[in-house]
């Protein structure tokens, strides 16, 4: 039976990597990016082994290539230096939150393992990396630790909390991965909405809630009696 390094090593050789290929990323082993012209778009894989079995996670960054000045190599995801535009595990993309953790073990099911790290890149890395190649400068309006009260409240109903809030024109945009069937979302996220508007922020006049591939869930407004509204 061959061991859990070797199962390892045999899952991102033969599947990982030419999956990650043929979603446009560039690279080998435990280093991918995406190919532009300004910015590197680096996935990183790190491994740990022990106990017998191989525990691997995700991380992504998104450095700026002038930072990155004459040095020959692409930036390493997992070992940032402070020059990322972006740096964030997977985990924080992922509808649980936190660190996420893929292990690969002896046994017949081995390559589950792989092949769900490959989906979760497929839904949720490669559409953020894509997004932060193309936006603009957007202006964050509140940093995960302010964010607290809001993603108390959405992870004592079960719910993904909110990655990220950021200012776009004259609206507040709430990401997360989120659903439209889903009531009890948009019953926390229709209450943050309006503790958002109540503060009259001049820089946005409405609340825009939308899911980790950038689609419009719902927005909310203040309505001219100075309730908050939901649009049609």
């Amino acid at each position: 039976m061959r061991t859990a390094e070797e199962l390892y090593t045999t899952g991102i050789r033969d599947h990982f990597a030419p999956a990650l290929r043929g979603l446009g990323f560039q690279g080998w082993r435990h280093s991918f990016s995406l190919p532009d012209r300004d910015r590197w778009a680096v996935l990183g894989v790190r491994a740990v082994p022990g106990d017998g079995r191989v525990r691997y996670t995700v991380n992504l960054s998104v450095t700026d290539k002038a930072a990155w000045d004459r040095r020959s190599i692409r930036p390493d995801a997992n070992s940032p230096t402070g020059l990322e535009r972006w740096h964030a595990p997977i985990g924080e993309l992922l509808p649980v939150g936190g660190e996420v953790w893929w292990e690969v073990a002896p046994g017949p099911r081995w390559l589950i393992a792989v092949e769900d790290s490959v989906a979760a890149v497929r839904g949720y890395a490669l559409p953020e990396l894509r997004r932060r190649l193309v936006a603009g400068e957007r202006e964050h309006y509140l940093g995960q630790a302010e964010l607290d009260g809001v993603n108390g409240a959405l992870a004592a109903a079960r719910l993904a909390r909110i990655q990220r809030a950021e200012l776009a024109d004259v609206v507040l945009e709430l990401h997360g991965a989120w659903s439209r069937h889903d009531p009890a979302a948009h019953a926390v996220l229709a209450g943050a909405a309006r503790g958002f508007l109540s503060v009259r922020d001049a820089r946005f006049h409405a609340v825009r809630v939308l899911d980790t591939l950038g689609r419009t869930l719902w927005e909310f407004r203040p309505d001219p009696g100075g309730n908050h509204s939901e649009p049609d």
